[in-house]
């Protein structure tokens, strides 16, 4: 463990919210690559994967309130040289993650169809947003 209360300001800044901006990166990336190939099959399908994108940005932004929330209550902990409850607090999540994950997957998978039908501008599209989100 670390103390946090001594050294660099924008040192622990960059630290803690590292893993967060490496993460959005590579979501972005992994946006961009997929508008990249599916560009080559027509413009609803680009659409559909935009669409598709937007859904995406909301779990990852869920995901990453989780993530800055743990953070918070580990560096407190960390604050307090209260090893335990720092491990204890960066363990507890793993299952919170399982649940958040399994709870927004079944909310997908239910409302995909609905979601995909309602930001599509016609059928083609929402048909193909909705196989990608599946």
């Amino acid at each position: 463990m670390q103390d946090l209360t001594t050294g660099s300001l924008a040192g622990h800044l960059l630290k803690t919210t590292s893993f967060m901006l490496v993460t959005m990166v590579f979501q972005t990336l992994y946006f961009l690559v997929d508008l990249y190939w599916v560009g080559r099959l027509g413009k609803e399908a680009v659409a559909a994967v935009a669409i598709s994108g937007n859904l995406m940005f909301i779990v990852l932004a869920v995901t990453q309130m989780l993530g800055v929330g743990i953070t918070t209550l580990v560096s407190h902990a960390a604050g307090r040289k209260d090893r335990d409850r720092a491990l204890f607090v960066f363990n507890q999540p793993q299952a919170l993650a399982l649940v958040v994950g399994a709870v927004l997957f079944a909310v997908a998978m239910v409302l995909r169809s609905s979601y995909a039908s309602a930001l599509s501008a016609n059928v083609p599209t929402a048909q193909l947003a909705e196989d990608y989100l599946l």
